[in-house]
């Protein structure tokens, strides 16, 4: 069920901000929680209001905006933190406490029987203050939690029947696909509340374990724009939609404005001062780019062939290489019906050659081959050409 009825939360104004250069001002945040919004997610995860009182003055703004995404905010288990949450008037609180042994020694200095106790308190507390406020408590630090310690703590939680989500957090980015499928399948057998992943990139599985804990029962995944955080961040917005997409576009497509994802991207990559990498997934510099003369080939006939997204659905459009070694005349022919240009097949075929003997000696550029088709198209190739049309007459028609 969970891949067909999944919620995004973004946490790009929350975990976001502890990227390293992120330093968004209110305005600015604003305009982030207004195109989130518009492109869909389903949440949104601010900075606890007990940051700083700026951070308190975005939450209320931004509780007010009327967006249609659910406005949270991230809070320790501590009744003073919830009752400023509060406050704020947001949607929900995003109740956390660690449960590792490292945490518990070195963070809060609590038991699992005192965090059971202390959770109990603050929980219900909360319900009492708010009844229809949507609440989550997570463990942190859970996967290098003991199994025993975590599920003890999950079902006393969801025993108390307060809460409307459980979260699950690889904090620290060491969970495999595998392990993250079984715990949040363990947790989904016993207890009867939502679930969240949050999972950090350290060791590069952050999408693949987002997409194994939905495939495991989790309900809710947690995203940044580009996937900044602290360190090097959790699993990106982008990536878990292609992910999702590549499962089911339709749901995919009905679920989110898929075209503004490019420009919610640049505007997080502005704001903070990077790059848009060039293999992210959907808006890098090379998603939708082929140069393989056979996969050129293909994809000129049925895209679909090389390619598992559909670069239109986002607003992007692919790009076909010609200018290289690797070249084939199919793809040289497409750029030549492009421009309009008429050439016989053999000599498509004689100016692919002659493109790839002058790739060899130097670098192209799609301009030296748009003139090439234009002078061959005139009758103005030398007569070092000559023989390129000698050999392309005896290649055979389907080569590439």
């Amino acid at each position: 069920m969970s891949l067909e009825q999944y919620a995004i939360i973004d946490s790009t104004l929350r975990e976001g901000e502890q990227f390293i250069n992120a330093n968004f001002t209110h305005e600015q945040k604003v305009e982030i929680a207004r195109a989130l919004d518009e492109f869909g997610v389903e949440c949104l995860e601010l900075t606890s209001p007990l940051a700083s009182p700026g951070s308190a003055e975005d939450a209320r703004t931004i509780a007010r905006l009327g967006l249609k995404a659910k406005v949270l905010t991230h809070i320790r288990c501590q009744k003073e933190d919830a009752r400023v949450a509060l406050d704020t008037g947001v949607a929900g609180l995003d109740v956390v406490i660690g449960t590792s042994s490292a945490l518990r020694r070195f963070s809060h200095s609590k038991s699992i029987e005192e965090i059971i106790d202390l959770a109990a308190d603050v929980l219900t507390w909360i319900r009492s203050q708010a009844p229809d406020i949507v609440l989550r408590f997570s463990t942190e630090d859970s996967f290098r939690s003991e199994e025993a310690d975590l599920f003890r703590v999950y079902l006393a939680v969801d025993r108390l029947g307060v809460v409307n989500r459980l979260g699950i957090a690889d904090t620290v980015g060491i969970a495999s696909p595998g392990q993250v499928a079984r715990i949040v399948g363990t947790l989904r057998r016993m207890t009867k509340a939502d679930i969240e992943f949050h999972g950090h990139n350290d060791s590069g599985c952050a999408v693949a374990n987002a997409f194994a804990a939905i495939e495991g029962g989790a309900t809710h995944i947690d995203t940044t724009v580009l996937g900044i955080g602290e360190r090097n961040g959790i699993a990106s917005l982008g990536a878990f939609i292609a992910r999702m997409y590549t499962w089911d576009r339709d749901l995919v497509r009905d679920k989110y404005h898929l075209d503004g994802l490019r420009g919610l991207e640049l505007l997080i990559a502005e704001l903070v001062g990077v790059d848009i990498p060039f293999n992210n997934c959907i808006t890098g510099y090379c998603a939708f780019t082929h140069k393989a003369g056979i996969h050129a080939k293909a994809i000129l006939n049925a895209p679909e062939t090389y390619e598992a997204l559909d670069p239109h659905d986002f607003g992007v459009t692919r790009y076909v290489s010609i200018a290289h070694r690797l070249t084939g005349w199919n793809a040289v022919k497409g750029r030549a019906d492009q421009l309009g240009v008429a050439l016989s097949t053999e000599q498509i075929k004689a100016l692919t050659l002659h493109i790839k003997a002058l790739a060899d000696e130097k670098r192209l550029t799609m301009d030296d081959v748009d003139d090439l088709l234009r002078l061959w198209a005139n009758g103005h190739h030398d007569a070092a050409t000559d023989s390129a049309l000698s050999l392309a007459e005896e290649t055979p028609a389907d080569a590439q």
